[in-house]
């Protein structure tokens, strides 16, 4: 088992940033795969931004340019700078972490952007 706990969530008016993080409660976190999912009212469960042990990282193309996910393994913490935030951005945002096969999530911290 593992526990990812987020933070960094609020409201932001359009073109604000904000930084989510996410802080895992097991060893060896630096061979999991790492990733920032989000939900918005209505719409389906969409990846966000992916980053690897290796540190290789994917974005949905919506993000592309604004967002950075980032990972410091000494701390066992996943972070996503969010910048030029639009309200189309507002949603929940969940943390999750790939361990072999399995998928294990965050309790999810809402993110809500004002125009």
């Amino acid at each position: 088992q593992v526990q990812l706990v987020e933070s960094g969530g609020g409201l932001v008016q359009a073109g604000g940033s904000l930084r989510l993080s996410c802080a895992a409660s097991r060893s060896g976190f630096s061979i999991y795969v790492m990733g920032w999912y989000r939900q918005a009212p209505g719409k389906q469960h969409e990846l966000v931004a992916r980053i690897t042990s290796e540190r290789s990282t994917d974005y949905a193309d919506s993000v592309k340019g604004r967002f950075t996910i980032s990972r410091d393994n000494a701390k066992n913490t996943v972070y996503l700078q969010m910048n030029s935030l639009k309200p189309e951005d507002t949603a929940v945002y969940y943390c999750s972490a790939l361990i072999g096969s399995r998928n294990y999530w965050g309790q999810g911290t809402q993110v809500t952007v004002s125009s």
